[in-house]
């Protein structure tokens, strides 16, 4: 029993390690009734994928450090370099987003238009 509660802290922290997002700016965009610019780096640890998800925004990713696999529904999948870009429309359905190496971390920037006050994020049906 005692391995298992150690097992679970070990597992949730991993899982807590696995990604971090850090939000960086939110704007009102005022020329664009009902919208807001959104701006946030995501750190992907070794060998760290999420699920698939939606942002139901204008999604403009640039790679930081590190690279990353990333795909949408019915598109190509592609690894990206430092220096790197991808875009999701806010009906793409995101099925691959995962670190490339599983022996470094990655981190990208994210920038969103999206409705204001809408999460950035939300898991695919």
């Amino acid at each position: 029993m005692k391995r298992l509660i150690a097992l679970c802290i070990v597992a949730g922290t991993l899982v807590a390690q696995a990604t971090k997002v850090t939000p960086l700016l939110t704007k009102d965009l005022p020329e664009l009734t009902g919208k807001e610019g959104a701006m946030v780096t995501v750190e992907y640890a070794p060998g760290v994928s999420s699920s698939a998800h939606r942002h139901n925004a204008h999604t403009f990713v640039y790679v930081l450090e590190g690279s990353v696999v990333m795909q949408v529904k019915g598109g190509k999948e592609v690894t990206l370099e430092p220096g790197q870009t991808f875009y999701e429309n806010p009906e793409d359905v995101h099925t691959i987003s995962r670190n490339a190496s599983n022996t470094k971390s990655a981190k990208i920037l994210v920038f969103f238009v999206k409705e204001k006050g809408a999460p950035a994020t939300v898991p695919a049906r």
